[in-house]
């Protein structure tokens, strides 16, 4: 049911109003709670009226006093309290147009929803919103929103999103930024589509809305095997990863002159696949975009680098890193040092190759449990397996649904049996990946 209460956590105002599980947000002030957006805004005065209907159907009217933009303490059943939105464009690009058959229902929805943007960082086009839906995020001083643009020229985005209603994406961005609306922008860049010079006028476009859009960040198309009969795409390979890194460090070198920060950034697949080294922390400005994979190399070298030093020395154990083939080389390098810090720790790294999807996908974050199973069953792995969290599925679907689900349906405790190995889940920075370690090794 809407608006169905799931969690009440633990020395919240809910529990102390005995606000509990299954009851029914009905309205705050006298308005009804449309979704997740009027209940952040609507719940964020000092004083506060509630009705909440309990499973009996009794209405209970509360009255709350709180300091300024405390929440109630409740977590809703549906994370946005309304079915998400789904998306109406045909994107060249769009991953779920290329995923294989019989897999969950839910892995074939297009969310494209501001809500979700704001509240789980996804990405949306602005294509599918109203006037309405713009008007709310000026007047809730929705931010940050996260909208992937793909490119500024109006012809070319309605050609690539296959949605003749994409060309206003710029006025739409302007509109928001001059009402001071926080914005990350996102580019899925596609060889001889928006790279290039429409790459530079979209990037040089984007610049003009700074300090609003503080951060662009610039991701490869992804292609998988199932693209029978869509629209045909290449991939980046060394010499044309590197073409587009250049374009890009020459307008770099600019906006660090004007504003001390590159504004743009290239994904780390971009270096991988140019065989370039990534740049140095100071790039990053605290990893703000390492959802879109930029940085991710980096702030794993540091967290290896300055965790190290906690590896205990009187320990001993074996364990096995899964990774994908992008990321194996920066793996097996902090294998290496850990091992080298502590001879008696064993680590093998093991490079997924991606059956699942089709081995031209090569992030770890898109590796199924089946391609794990398949490659590691006949190896000799480790006492532990050790995975990245990213390999696991998220999204509105799972929001109060705490088990860990591979993308292809196969959970880790499946996954643990299967193998007859404790799995173990990383952070995929690396971040937790020393403590791991030493909680699961045995003392000599």
């Amino acid at each position: 049911m809407k608006n169905e209460i799931a969690v009440v956590k633990a020395g919240s105002i809910a529990e102390e109003m005995e606000i509990e599980v299954g009851d029914i947000l009905v309205s705050i002030n006298g308005e009804a709670v449309k979704d997740i957006i009027d209940y952040k805004f609507l719940i964020s005065d000092e004083y506060v009226e509630i009705e909440i209907q309990k499973p009996d159907g009794e209405i209970w009217e509360l009255e709350i006093e709180k300091e300024y933009d405390e929440d109630l303490g409740v977590e809703f059943k549906d994370a946005i309290l309304d079915t998400p939105r789904s998306c109406h464009n045909k994107c060249v690009f769009c991953f779920i147009d290329q995923l294989p058959k019989g897999m969950r229902e839910t892995l074939y929805f297009k969310d494209d929803d501001s809500r979700l943007a704001f509240l789980q960082g996804n990405f949306v086009t602005l294509t599918n919103m109203s006037e309405e839906d713009i008007e709310r995020i000026i007047k809730y001083r929705i931010s940050p929103i996260n909208v992937s643009v793909h490119t500024t020229n109006p012809e070319l985005r309605i050609k690539m999103t296959n949605n003749r209603f994409a060309g206003n994406v710029y006025s739409r961005l302007k509109r928001m930024a001059d009402a001071g609306i926080s914005i990350n922008c996102q580019i899925v860049l596609c060889p001889g589509l928006n790279d290039g010079d429409e790459l530079e006028r979209t990037i040089e476009d984007l610049y003009k809305l700074y300090p609003q859009i503080e951060n662009l960040a610039v991701v490869p198309v992804g292609v998988t095997k199932f693209r029978e009969g869509l629209f045909k795409l290449d991939l980046y390979n060394k010499i044309t990863a590197a073409e587009q890194l250049d374009r890009v460090a020459k307008m770099q070198r600019k906006y660090i002159k004007e504003l001390g920060v590159p504004f743009v950034r290239m994904s780390d697949e971009f270096y991988v696949t140019a065989e370039r080294e990534l740049p140095a922390t100071e790039f990053y400005d605290n990893f703000k975009q390492l959802e879109d994979g930029v940085g991710m190399i980096r702030i794993f070298r540091n967290h290896i680098r300055d965790s190290l030093v906690h590896l205990q020395k009187d320990i001993k154990g074996s364990f096995t890193i899964v990774t994908g083939a992008s990321a194996y080389n920066e793996v097996l390098k902090a294998a290496e040092s850990i091992m080298a810090a502590n001879p008696k720790i064993d680590i093998s790294v093991k490079k997924i190759i991606n059956y699942f999807f089709g081995e031209t996908i090569t992030v770890a974050g898109l590796i199924t449990a089946k391609d794990i199973i398949e490659q590691l069953r006949c190896e000799i792995i480790g006492k532990c397996v050790i995975i990245p969290d990213c390999m696991l599925r998220k999204g509105y679907e799972l929001a109060y649904n705490k088990e860990k689900v591979f993308l292809d349906d196969i959970t880790v405790e499946g996954l643990e049996k299967t193998l007859n190995r404790k799995i173990l889940v990383c952070d995929y920075t690396g971040e937790d990946l020393i403590k791991i370690i030493n909680e699961h090794c045995e003392e000599e």
